[in-house]
């Protein structure tokens, strides 16, 4: 139903100099739709009030609604062209009245919890790049036609913004930052099984869509088929507010995430704008602790010296900071599943083989998917997913090897069928010529090697795909430059 309007969206933006990436594109269609988003919701609450003879208290004082200025309508409910700001005084009153307007929540909010905390958490990280008001102005039309006023139109436009995404973690080399594919994490999940009433962690949000899936899991059920009727009013408001926790560092991903949040239903996300690596994993308690993780932190990230200090096994590599904090950060009982570059499974220096060792001892490690070549896309780099339970040391590994019989690409992603077998035989630890076990006794207690080994066919070099050599040929170029950057800083 709606998917025409944001293709013509697409095209408003594509005329805009200021927008040139699908980043941007996402970017400026993400603001638009929050404000239209919340228009609709205050409008539905407003209703509902009215109904029981009571007033309702607009967040947003009325020339900043989106029906006053972005909107607005005549007497006969149509669009009022006469009053409708355009042209220069359009993006006047944008970038001079109403971003600063909403900029100001975030000290006018009670506490960070709140709608009103991250409407002003948003306005402050993103900027409107329209510099035409005649194109804004037809992207706000557009907009407007869309409607969150019933759970269908709501589910809709939640998958349309997740192709959003998608489109944008394509869309260049750090693909893997923006998207995790739906399969995987939806595999992952169905893994770890999350329940009504645990608290569900990811300190490397990107765009949420760990926190997503998952919320769909527990409302909808494993297929996505249910209606949520099975839910207390008590279980929603669970749901609502005590069960999705997130941290992100960057700007983008932040909004992103917010707003994907709130399409899937979630009203004010609990997301916090910071970099969960400055945090001393010493300082944490057991009340700051979750049951469940899951997330797939940057790949090939380098953090400072003083990031480092906050940790006990010292690395500049970003993923394995991460993966420390998600150990200190799970319940004694609490599961995880986390996605990381394979080449930590076999690392010979000595903070990998310390964090391996760490792993294998103060968590059991019961799982480890290997994923082909091509899983994510732009990324370069072959991935694994851990998952483990804390609190008692590992005994035996069960590995699978995912093969999905074809190269994975941008025309030929990887979809929920690739790893259904995977899901099938994990619950039961059960073998095949992709999977196999083994017993932590026979892991080297000076290397520590966990690699993926099949004893169940010949080690042979596959051919790969030039999709995937691209990739890891542009991941090479970017750390190159890293590298010499810092060499430069030290002349």
């Amino acid at each position: 139903m709606f998917e025409q309007t944001f293709r013509n969206i697409d095209d408003v933006l594509w005329k805009e100099e200021g927008c040139s990436t699908e980043l941007d594109y996402t970017e400026q269609t993400s603001w638009m739709l929050f404000l239209k988003y919340l228009d609709d919701l205050e409008y539905e609450r407003a209703q509902e009030a009215e109904l029981v003879g009571k007033s309702y208290p607009f967040i947003i004082d009325e020339p900043c609604r989106w029906s006053a200025w972005a909107a607005p309508k005549n007497a006969a409910g149509e669009f009022d062209h006469d009053t409708a700001l355009t042209g220069a005084d359009l993006i006047a009153f944008v970038n001079g009245e109403l971003f600063p307007y909403l900029q100001g929540f975030r000290d006018r909010a009670t506490g960070p919890d709140t709608i009103e905390y991250k409407i002003g958490e948003i306005f402050s990280e993103i900027r409107n790049k329209f510099a035409s008001g005649y194109s804004l102005r037809d992207a706000l039309e557009l907009i407007d036609g869309l409607s969150f006023r019933s759970q269908k139109q709501k589910h809709e436009l939640s998958h349309l913004y997740e192709a959003k995404i998608r489109n944008m973690g394509n869309a260049g080399r750090n693909g893997g930052e923006y998207y995790t594919p739906r399969p995987l994490i939806r595999a992952m999940i169905q893994v770890v099984k999350p329940r009504i009433g645990e608290r569900i962690y990811d300190a490397a949000a990107g765009s949420a869509g760990f926190l997503c899936e998952a919320h769909d899991y527990l409302r909808f059920g494993a297929d996505g088929q249910g209606d949520g009727s099975h839910l207390s009013t008590s279980d929603l408001d669970i749901l609502q507010t005590r069960t999705f926790y997130a941290k992100e560092k960057k700007s983008l991903p932040y909004v992103i995430g917010i707003m994907n949040m709130i399409l899937h239903g979630i009203e004010a996300p609990n997301i916090v704008h910071t970099n969960s690596l400055t945090e001393n994993l010493s300082d944490i308690q057991e009340k700051d602790r979750f049951d469940v993780i899951l997330a797939n932190p940057p790949f090939g990230g380098k953090e400072r010296k003083e990031v480092q200090q906050n940790f006990p096994i010292k690395t500049g590599e970003t993923a394995f900071l991460f993966l420390q904090h998600f150990i200190k950060y799970l319940k004694a009982g609490g599961r995880a599943a986390i996605v990381i570059k394979n080449t930590f499974l076999s690392n010979s220096d000595n903070a990998s083989r310390a964090l391996r060792k760490e792993l294998l001892q103060s968590c059991k490690l019961h799982t480890i998917l290997d994923c082909p070549g091509g899983t994510f896309l732009g990324a370069g780099v072959k991935t694994v997913v851990l998952f483990f339970e804390k609190g008692a040391p590992t005994r035996k590994i069960w590995y699978y090897q995912l093969d999905p019989g074809r190269s994975l690409g941008k025309t030929n992603p990887l979809n929920d069928n690739d790893l259904k077998d995977f899901v099938a035989r994990q619950a039961g630890f059960e073998e095949s010529e992709n999977a196999w076990t083994v017993d932590a006794k026979d892991i080297d207690p000076d290397s520590v090697d966990l690699s993926v080994k099949n004893p169940n066919k010949a080690e042979a070099e596959p051919l790969r795909d030039p999709e995937v050599i691209i990739n890891e040929i542009e991941s090479l170029d970017k750390e190159s430059e890293g590298i010499l950057e810092g060499i430069r800083g030290m002349l």
